[in-house]
């Protein structure tokens, strides 16, 4: 697995550096980083394509963390020799057509696309920190949209209406409803008596959630309540406050969400920009003009 990994990231290197201008006097023939001065200079060739000390210590911070100056003998030996067998891979892919296949251009393709997109967004983003209020503010807007309560409740799911009223009666008769569960749920929690747990109301089909939160603690449903996975009787046992997590505890996350809505709105900007034509609808008319000219003929 670790091999195929690096492999993998291999391919995707090879994929960005074709984005890149190939130095002067490159040998380069398909797309391996070539760079200036002792960069430059090869740590092997393959079939005439020079692997350039940049590109190999590039891949080597990518695979494992570390310039390829900080490793072993033994390491660099076993990065580069997966690095060649990528290359000879690659030149193969050329030789057989491989390159040419629609489903290998069109991944390779949205490689190159989203390669390219992270290193926009990091160049965009990297003097557009977000600032301490603007973290402040998202983390106010999130708790504002987070539950104020959690619910934890029981089930029983049955697949019929007529078999969850008669659930419902044994109920009303005085059966307990955690041995109703463990005897007639389909529910993989009757071993729990039906427990759910605790959850917010979000988590739960809409249908659900709503006959729940029209109960108070101890109550069941009177009337079996339908969701795609058959039908309900659901018992409310006991609720409780939701607290926001410190802000301490999602900075990070508070700084990717920032983050992300800024190059969201700069890229915005950018297809604003761009002249866009969208002509996807079109292969459809055609071919329902052309399925009425067959029917008419």
């Amino acid at each position: 697995m670790k091999y195929l990994r690096t492999l993998a990231l291999a391919g995707l290197i090879t994929g960005l550096a074709a984005c890149q201008p190939q130095g002067a006097g490159s040998t380069a023939s398909s797309g391996t980083a070539v760079g200036d001065g002792d960069g430059a200079k090869p740590v092997a060739t393959v079939n005439g394509t020079v692997i350039s000390r940049d590109f190999f210590d590039f891949y080597s911070r990518g695979s494992v963390g570390k310039p390829a100056s900080d490793l072993t003998d033994d390491q660099r030996t076993q990065l580069l020799d997966n690095l060649i067998r990528a290359e000879v891979v690659a030149q193969q892919a050329d030789k057989d057509g491989t390159v040419k296949n629609k489903d290998t251009a069109a991944l390779v393709e949205l490689t190159r696309l989203n390669v390219l997109q992270q290193a926009v967004s990091s160049n965009y983003l990297k003097d557009r920190k977000p600032t301490e209020q603007e973290l402040r503010q998202e983390y106010e807007t999130e708790v504002q949209q987070l539950p104020k309560t959690e619910y934890h409740a029981k089930h029983i799911l049955v697949a019929t209406e007529p078999f969850a009223t008669k659930v419902v009666e044994r109920l009303e008769k005085g059966e307990k409803f955690d041995a109703l569960a463990k005897a007639e749920s389909m529910d993989p929690s009757k071993d729990n008596g039906g427990d759910l747990g605790w959850f917010t109301p979000d988590r739960m089909d809409k249908s659900f959630a709503d006959a729940m939160l029209a109960l108070k603690p101890g109550e069941f449903t009177k009337k079996p309540v339908h969701t795609q996975y058959g039908w309900h009787v659901i018992q409310l046992v006991e609720t409780r406050d939701v607290a926001a997590p410190p802000f301490d505890n999602v900075r990070q996350r508070l700084d990717q969400v920032v983050q992300s809505r800024k190059f969201r709105a700069y890229s915005d900007d950018l297809v604003s920009k761009a002249k866009v034509e969208k002509v996807g609808a079109e292969p459809k008319a055609a071919t329902s003009d052309a399925k009425a000219a067959d029917k008419k003929s």
